[in-house]
């Protein structure tokens, strides 16, 4: 079984680091559909996880010149109040509760479905947004659209783990559409790392993180999330991301029914 979560770690990892995209979408669904773990606690470790690997990617992408910190600090401002207040109502409502954790188990599915939809489209949204240059938000507009935005990814976060990553790099298409996509994988992934840990010590506040399931996924995730970053420019994303928006929609459907 620790061969098992290593290898899903390392798996995990590597897509991370060069599409940005499905490090919640994957772990969390994968920890609760294939290795029993209760949706709360899935979310509470992969939200630990995340935090680890993020870091060590960010520090990769930041070398490379992909993270744009002025966007980052945006969306901070955001996430971070969103996740806290997210925390303080999962504790109030009970995250270990049994009927909590099916409403966390839908909150999964959802994001995901939204994964795929972000996957799916992004082209075509990125091709309606460079269509309408006029209608790209400058200024304090931009500023305003981008915590905006930071306080739903916080929100979304928190409750499943998953949003960060596709549903992030789409908005920040949306919103910045000169970035290159090793940019914008860059900037998902640093903003995702205070975001991620605050949620984190969150969960842990709440009980909800398997420390032993943690350290043996980080085992394989770190090297894995290292060397996607360095192929983040080298390897075409168009066959891995359509690979990933199927297993995502069959993972939804599995969360669901």
């Amino acid at each position: 079984m620790s061969l098992t979560y290593i290898l899903s770690g390392f798996a995990v990892g590597l897509l991370v680091g060069m599409t940005g995209v499905g490090g919640g979408s994957l772990m969390t669904p994968l920890l609760t559909l294939l290795f029993g773990v209760t949706p709360s606690v899935a979310v509470g470790t992969d939200l630990a996880f995340a935090s680890l690997t993020k870091s060590a990617g960010t520090i990769t992408h930041r070398k490379r010149g992909n993270v744009q910190w002025h966007i980052v600090g945006r969306l901070c401002m955001g996430a971070l109040p969103a996740a806290l207040l997210a925390t303080l109502a999962l504790q109030y409502l009970g995250p270990l509760n049994a009927a909590i954790g099916q409403v966390i188990r839908y909150s999964i599915a959802v994001s995901v479905l939204l994964t795929v939809v972000a996957i799916l489209f992004r082209t075509r949204m990125l091709a309606w947004v460079h269509a309408r240059p006029g209608r790209q938000l400058q200024g304090r507009s931009l500023a305003a659209a981008t915590i905006a935005a930071g306080a739903v990814l916080g929100t979304l976060v928190t409750v499943s783990s998953i949003g960060a990553g596709a549903i992030g790099a789409t908005l920040l298409v949306m919103l910045y559409p000169k970035l290159s996509p090793a940019e914008v994988a860059g900037t998902d992934i640093a903003y995702a790392v205070p975001l991620t840990a605050i949620a984190a010590f969150g969960h842990w506040w709440l009980g909800s993180i398997n420390w032993m399931l943690l350290v043996t996924l980080l085992v394989g995730s770190v090297p894995g999330i290292t060397l996607g970053s360095w192929a983040a420019k080298a390897v075409p994303e168009g066959f891995l991301r359509g690979l990933l928006a199927m297993t995502l929609a069959g993972v939804a459907l599995k969360l669901i029914y």
